[in-house]
């Protein structure tokens, strides 16, 4: 990523973090994931640059510095010099169209990156580099169009003792709408192709043309294609006179490039110990951890989090609707299948006294016990904080005018002086305030204890050991 990735600012803070993290995730990506495997060789398929073609001098150093600590192999311990081959892509040098405008963007890829074209040997099996944004252009026959397919014609007339991989940025040529197999997220992509003016050569192609792509399966023959550009995974079939050939276009490894599933191959050439021609190579694709949906389950999480603060009751589940009814049927029904082996009897309560007989024994007597008067039913109370207070009825005796006599005793009788009782909405005001510094305390206070391990994590893994 850079400042032609995203609508932002360049140098914002903003911009900048999405840098880094996403520079994290590839950099855990390569070091946990792809180096254990402990690989012979490593094959990167162009693109490196999201604007590399638009970018200055200093800001493409920057991210060559940037794109060297990602895939690193300072943590290869046992064989930190496994030679890494390197593809060009259209957002590294652009197409044939802006080479004729631009030409430095090819010395300085040249220069960092090696050349466009070649060949080398792993195994029993060669891998033959294109420079696919060259092959295709208009009439005019550019230089680097000239050496591209000089260079792949002098292979066509070489030794074949040894298959061939071809290995070429842009993908061959397929017909609109080829399905692109089971491990494809997005929708599969048609030929587009946009040529410059006077027909100066390519602006922008989704694939080689047919005519091209039918001359580089003539000429190398190759057992297997690799592509990239298209940032998803793509597995077609191509039908050639010599046998039918497959292509694996790999998704990108970056979880910010279009793709949810980030990914990479594993691929296996030319065992030596091996004489059967179909096992000379092996692929596997392996899908990386979907970063996008960890990310997503952070968010929910910390949602979720804020609203509980919010909104768990101050007092405990039991001032939850039904909680208190919940909790007494549950008393009852452990009362009922766990009883206690002898109740309580109210009559064993009580004072009790000395008493000698005639032969000098003592016992111990219980005094009795004055039992209060039962209250007559009709003296209950009438309410929270209200005394009835009733006669009772009694022979020859005249009733008063009055059946009873009510005093008010409840705490929010008005004052005599004409005073406003506190009113509920400033209550709730109150309420409020208090739930959101509970909920500032409460982040604080995670924050305190999760960022600074936080941060240690992203340093381990970003710097080097």
């Amino acid at each position: 990523m850079d400042r032609t990735s995203l609508s932002l600012p360049p140098g914002s803070v903003a911009l900048q973090a999405a840098e880094f993290f996403t520079d994290l995730n590839m950099r855990r990506s390569f070091q946990s994931v792809v180096l254990p495997f402990k690989p012979d060789v490593v094959l990167f398929l162009g693109d490196y640059f999201d604007g590399g073609t638009y970018l200055s001098d200093e800001e493409w150093q920057d991210s060559l510095f940037r794109f060297k600590h990602i895939f690193s192999m300072s943590e290869q311990r046992t064989n930190p010099h496994v030679p890494i081959y390197y593809l060009s892509g259209n957002h590294d040098i652009g197409y044939s169209a802006f080479h004729s405008v631009h030409p430095e963007v090819i010395s300085r890829y040249e220069k960092e990156f090696g050349p466009r074209n070649f060949q080398f040997l792993s195994g029993k099996v060669d891998f033959v580099v294109v420079d696919a944004q060259t092959l295709d252009g208009g009439a005019t026959q550019s230089k680097e169009r000239s050496s591209s397919w000089e260079f792949i014609k002098t292979l066509s007339a070489g030794n074949e003792s040894n298959p061939k991989i071809l290995l070429t940025h842009i993908p061959l040529y397929r017909p609109d709408n080829t399905p692109c197999g089971p491990h494809r997220s997005s929708p599969a992509i048609n030929q587009r192709i946009y040529s410059a003016a006077m027909d100066q050569g390519i602006k922008y192609q989704n694939y080689l043309s047919k005519q091209t792509s039918d001359l580089l399966l003539g000429l190398l023959k190759p057992i297997l294609v690799l592509s990239g550009h298209d940032h998803d995974q793509c597995t077609v079939v191509h039908s050639t006179p010599f046998g039918p050939v497959m292509e694996h276009t790999l998704g990108t490894i970056s979880w910010q490039q279009g793709n949810l599933y980030p990914s990479f191959m594993l691929l296996s050439a030319g065992p030596r110990n091996s004489t059967d021609s179909s096992q000379e190579v092996l692929t596997n694709l392996c899908f990386l951890p979907k970063q996008t949906h960890i990310y997503i389950w952070y968010i929910f999480q910390f949602v979720l989090t804020v609203l509980l603060l919010m909104f768990w009751p101050t007092n405990g589940l039991s001032s939850l609707p039904y909680v208190n009814a919940f909790v007494s049927f549950m008393s009852s029904a452990g009362a009922d299948l766990f009883p206690r082996s002898k109740e309580k009897d109210d009559t064993e309560d009580g004072e009790y006294e000395m008493v000698w007989d005639a032969e000098g024994s003592m016992h111990l007597v219980k005094k009795a016990v004055a039992r209060p008067p039962i209250t007559n039913a009709d003296s209950k109370t009438t309410g929270r904080g209200n005394v009835v207070a009733r006669p009772t009825a009694r022979k020859h005796q005249p009733e008063p005018d009055s059946s009873s006599v009510h005093v008010e005793m409840g705490s929010e009788t008005a004052p005599e002086d004409g005073g406003k009782a506190p009113r509920p909405s400033k209550w709730k005001i109150r309420t409020v305030l208090q739930r959101l510094f509970r909920v500032v305390q409460s982040v604080a206070i995670i924050a305190v204890l999760n960022v600074p391990l936080y941060m240690m994590l992203l340093f381990k893994d970003w710097v080097d050991r």
